[in-house]
């Protein structure tokens, strides 16, 4: 991990298209303003977790969802 020190109204940069200022810090808080493209998706942490969480249970297969599409495979067959 990359550690660095910023004060209020300093700014830094990942790569050449995205830019990160501190606007300010309030007791423990601290507040960044992200510039990014457009087609960049931007999550907080806990919300990033979650959308892998659902989507790795929706990749996951059992073997009841298979017999059930091999049921409607084989009555479409009909």
């Amino acid at each position: 991990m990359l550690i660095l020190t910023r004060r209020p109204g300093e700014s830094l940069y990942l790569g050449e298209n995205i830019r990160i200022t501190i606007l300010g810090m309030q007791g423990k808080q601290v507040k960044i303003g992200l510039e990014v493209p457009e087609d960049t998706t931007v999550y907080r942490e806990e919300v990033y977790k979650r959308v892998i969480e659902e989507n790795r249970r929706a990749l996951e297969t059992s073997n009841e969802d298979l017999m059930v599409a091999a049921e409607l495979w084989h009555e479409t067959k009909k």
